[in-house]
């Protein structure tokens, strides 16, 4: 693929609250690009990217569906994401790997809790993003409030780029800010077609173009220039600037339109073609040589060496295991050999697939920028780095959230055992926020999460795909232990029986830290009174200790642990004796450094008729709640809160119930935070005879 090639091709995700749109969005992108030929319908089950069963059943999306298309001689590889918490990790692994996003926004509900989560996740990766506001033609949609709400709880510099023609039931089109065009979209599936700017409308047209140019400007010495002197700015000369603001995330160019009428798609797919940037436009990805432990960086080239790196694996029923991969740097065709760097493993790439949701179809190579999947590779898991055996790198991995929720489950029959573990690590290649443990107690499989739908949607898999049936215990919360006082421990392990010994000795010095910072190991010996080579595993020693905290036998987290002295014998000790020593020092610290639990506190936003108020906040209160604040917009109240995620079972049945089905919630993870005295001894109390969730 040459650069002139490379230059048109847009890797794009489709992210957003739930509800927002995003697979219908992505459904007409696939109409009107030609990739189908009849639109899919989401209430309908018929949606493409929603081929699940459990997608098509609940009307949500599962997990993040690949397609491509084409529009203006650009070909565009889409990811469209879930919107629920739940699955927070496919929207991560999804912006890992790709150049731009749409961000999907309602336009009644404005910026909603996970719009602001996504919002974050697009930040760390430093993803340019465009934004769509979409359901322009329900009743109480507002552009400009929603625009403002991009503003301030984004912390972003939207520019619009289009305004609404009409809102609500009124809505027909947009009119372009920069081309001063009207787009009316007057039949579902018929092209815009163009207007002159309504009369009583065009006041409103030279305003907020003039504030759009000057937003522009702003961040633009080229385009200032032009602007301050004058001059007549064309239409190319804006689009040139705003490209450059965004491709540099410091603008965010803002569109409108809704998707289910098919009003607004094609200027939006302009949009991604004008303002999103393609594998060239990326900056050289770096990683490290496994041989040398140096830096390298993989420039986006097809001359150089390939690299690509794996962020999603799924079990196909036809195919088996199926890796999908995003190619950074050169190129590889079907039958080469490839290296996984952070395995130290060689395979074939036998078939090469380009996917189009569950469905595929064979190509021959794979060059820089593409997103491709390969069948059959048995080391690779998210996140792993392919590249080529002569040219090892490994590319930064990616980081998911810790599960916050766990059950206990048993298969019904003898035959469901033998099912049981190997569908429980199939759904473990392919979801890296599942996780498994067996626990030694009480002789129960625990499974864990990121919620109740998560862990639903598990179960229901292992049933419909592994035909797996288990009976499914209480959810139970994840909770962490941590220390509040600074001290200082001795672990000594010595044992004597007959020829070599064993010994190790090792003090430590624990100390807290800040909520969220996570476990740092340090070392500080001096005076080589433990040799180096011990090292290792005494710090191997202190984590494993922290996997188990000393109040209920959870994993202990924000504190430091600092190795600072210690003793050796020349001839007795060794590696599994400086690790004993390591985690018998760590327990004993833990157990005097006053530890406290600490459980996970959701974030929520309940939106709610206002009738209802005093009671949704009444029973957020009996909750264990906190009211951040509360917001009134046409009759609507909106209350957003933290609540410990320990009281929010059944919250939903529980919400419905006190407003006559009326109002809807949505819940993000917050962070941790301690156990209040009396609720912590009541849920040591109940831990303590029961399951513990990791």
């Amino acid at each position: 693929m040459n650069s002139s090639l490379a230059q048109k091709i847009r890797n794009i995700g489709i992210i957003a609250h739930i509800d927002a749109g995003k697979t219908t969005l992505t459904e007409r992108i696939l109409f009107f690009t030609g990739r189908t030929y009849k639109i899919g319908e989401v209430d309908a089950g018929t949606a493409v990217m929603d081929w699940m069963p459990q997608e098509r059943e609940r009307g949500i999306t599962i997990t993040s569906a690949a397609t491509y298309c084409t529009w203006q001689d650009h070909a565009i590889n889409i990811i469209d994401t879930p919107g629920h918490v739940d699955f927070t990790a496919e929207v991560e692994r999804s912006l890992r790997v790709l150049d731009g996003g749409i961000v999907v926004l309602d336009a009644v509900a404005g910026v909603q809790p996970q719009s602001e989560t996504v919002w974050r996740q697009a930040d760390k990766y430093r993803v340019p993003r465009i934004c769509f506001i979409n359901k322009m033609d329900r009743m109480g949609a507002n552009f400009v409030r929603t625009v403002t709400m991009i503003r301030e709880r984004l912390k972003a510099k939207p520019v619009p780029v289009q305004i609404p023609l009409g809102e609500g039931s009124d809505f027909q089109g947009v009119i372009d800010l920069i081309e001063g065009k009207a787009w009316a979209f007057p039949e579902e599936d018929a092209s815009p077609l163009e207007l002159p700017i309504p009369e009583e409308l065009r006041e409103e047209w030279a305003r907020e173009r003039e504030v759009t140019l000057e937003i522009i400007a702003e961040g633009d010495d080229t385009f200032m220039a032009a602007y301050l002197e004058g001059e007549r700015v064309t239409p190319e000369q804006i689009r040139a600037a705003l490209r450059r603001g965004t491709m540099a995330a410091k603008l965010v160019p803002v569109l409108c339109g809704t998707a289910l009428r098919n009003k607004g798609v094609q200027p939006l797919l302009d949009a991604v073609v004008h303002y999103l940037p393609s594998p060239l436009d990326v900056p050289p990805v770096s990683g490290v040589n496994p041989r040398t432990g140096q830096e390298e960086k993989r420039a986006p080239s097809e001359e150089e060496p390939f690299a690509a790196l794996a962020f999603k694996i799924v079990t196909d029923p036809f195919m088996g295991r199926l890796a999908y991969f995003r190619v950074y740097s050169g190129k590889i065709k079907a039958g080469e050999q490839i290296l996984n760097a952070a395995r130290g493993e060689k395979e074939r790439l036998g078939r090469l697939l380009r996917m189009h949701a569950n469905r595929r179809e064979d190509i021959s190579e794979v060059t820089m920028g593409d997103i491709a999947a390969v069948p059959g590779l048995k080391s690779v898991y998210t996140g792993d780095t392919l590249c080529q055996p002569q040219w090892p790198i490994l590319l930064e991995s990616i980081t998911f959230p810790q599960p916050v929720l766990s059950v206990a489950i048993e298969p019904k029959t003898k035959a469901d055992q033998e099912r049981l573990g190997d569908s429980l690590n199939k759904l473990k290649w392919e979801d890296p926020t599942f996780q498994v443990h067996y626990d030694e107690e009480t002789g129960q499989t625990i499974i864990s999460g990121m919620g109740e739908l998560h862990l639903d949607v598990l179960v229901d898999r292992m049933r419909r795909e592994f035909s797996v049936e288990a009976t499914v215990g209480r959810p139970q919360v994840a909770y962490r232990e941590t220390i509040t006082l600074p001290v200082r421990a001795e672990g000594r392990f010595v044992r004597q029986s007959g020829g070599h010994g064993q010994y190790g000795h090792v003090w430590l010095e624990l100390a807290p830290r800040e909520r969220g910072s996570g476990v740092e190991f340090v070392e500080s010996i001096r005076g080589g009174s433990i040799p180096k080579e011990f090292i290792p595993a005494v710090k191997d020693g202190v984590l494993e200790a922290l996997e188990t905290g000393a109040l209920a036998g959870y994993p202990a987290v924000d504190l430091k642990v600092t190795l600072v002295d210690g003793s050796y014998h020349d001839v007795d000790s060794s590696d599994l004796a400086f690790k004993m020593a390591g985690s018998i020092g760590t327990k004993e610290g833990l157990r005097r450094a006053r530890p406290i639990l600490l459980e996970p506190i959701m974030r929520l936003e309940v939106v709610t008729p206002q009738e209802f108020l005093g009671e949704v906040i009444g029973d957020l209160n009996a909750r264990r709640g906190h009211i951040e604040g509360v917001e009134l917009e046409g009759g609507i109240q909106t209350i957003r809160a933290l609540a410990p995620l320990a009281e929010t079972f059944g919250y939903a049945t529980d919400l419905r119930s006190l407003t006559q089905g009326r109002a809807t919630y949505s819940m993000e993870f917050y962070r941790y935070h301690p156990v209040p005295g009396e609720q912590e001894e009541a849920i040591l109390t109940r831990l303590r005879g029961g399951v513990k969730a990791r």
